[in-house]
């Protein structure tokens, strides 16, 4: 294996910490969240904002430049699954009224690259380039069921809401239960009153090659509601599996 070039790892921790901020951040905020001394932060964020990979405001911060924006479009496009899935995601949200999406997996777990919003003024939100939770989301779970690595046994895992499952054991025996039906549910673990299924397509080897996902806000979107969503998302996700093979 190739070693990593450590110049390239320190630019992509930059354009990490810039990503996960929800505000610009100055030169020396870079440098702390990312253990980089501020000279050569200074430098790397030259070099990125030439190429408009990073932008800086009036005030001196940075944020993620428009050039990254041209760059995950073109790697998008390249997803031959968003063409094969748009026409389901289509016919989900139509079928359902709640909010369709569309995932691939990667290492770590999943991230939406796809979505058909609600129709309904009241409507959970969706967002390409979003990672899962795998634990606490219905897509993250069925990365679980299909493709990830259940965490260590020792310790327990994060809370986002009191509704989170934090219990390894817990969480094995849920995932187990995912495999045998074909499909995941996260009630509120996420985030307080979003409720989501999820159910994947698979390849001819049975490798994971996408999530299909159903959510809506938990006033609307109900546990009667989430299983009805989900027989139809079973026949959508069925039908993209076997069109893949």
């Amino acid at each position: 294996m190739s070693r990593p070039v450590a110049t390239v790892e320190r630019a992509v921790a930059v354009l990490h910490a810039l990503a996960d901020s929800a505000t610009d951040l100055g030169n020396n905020e870079i440098a702390r969240r990312t253990r980089i001394n501020p000279s050569t932060v200074s430098r790397l964020l030259a070099t990125l904002a030439k190429d408009e990979l990073v932008s800086r405001g009036a005030d001196g911060a940075f944020r993620l430049g428009p050039r990254l924006v041209e760059l995950g479009n073109a790697a998008l496009a390249r997803v031959d699954m968003r063409q094969l899935c748009r026409p389901h995601l289509l016919a989900l949200t139509e079928t359902t009224g709640e909010t369709a999406t569309m995932s691939v997996p990667y290492e770590e777990g999943t991230i939406t690259v796809d979505f058909v919003q609600s129709p309904s003024s009241v409507r959970s939100v969706a967002q390409v380039g979003r990672p899962s939770v795998a634990h606490a989301t219905a897509t993250g779970k069925v990365f679980l069921a299909y493709a990830g690595a259940l965490p260590p046994v020792n310790g327990s895992l994060p809370a986002y809401t009191s509704a989170t499952i934090t219990d390894v054991s817990v969480l094995a025996a849920e995932i187990e239960a995912i495999g045998k039906r074909g499909w995941a549910m996260a009630v509120g673990e996420r985030e307080h009153e979003l409720n989501a299924v999820a159910a994947p397509v698979l390849r001819r080897d049975g490798a994971l090659a996408a999530v299909l996902g159903v959510q809506g806000p938990a006033s609307r979107f109900g546990r009667r509601a989430m299983r009805a969503a989900a027989e139809a998302l079973t026949d959508h996700s069925e039908a993209l599996s076997a069109s893949t093979r």
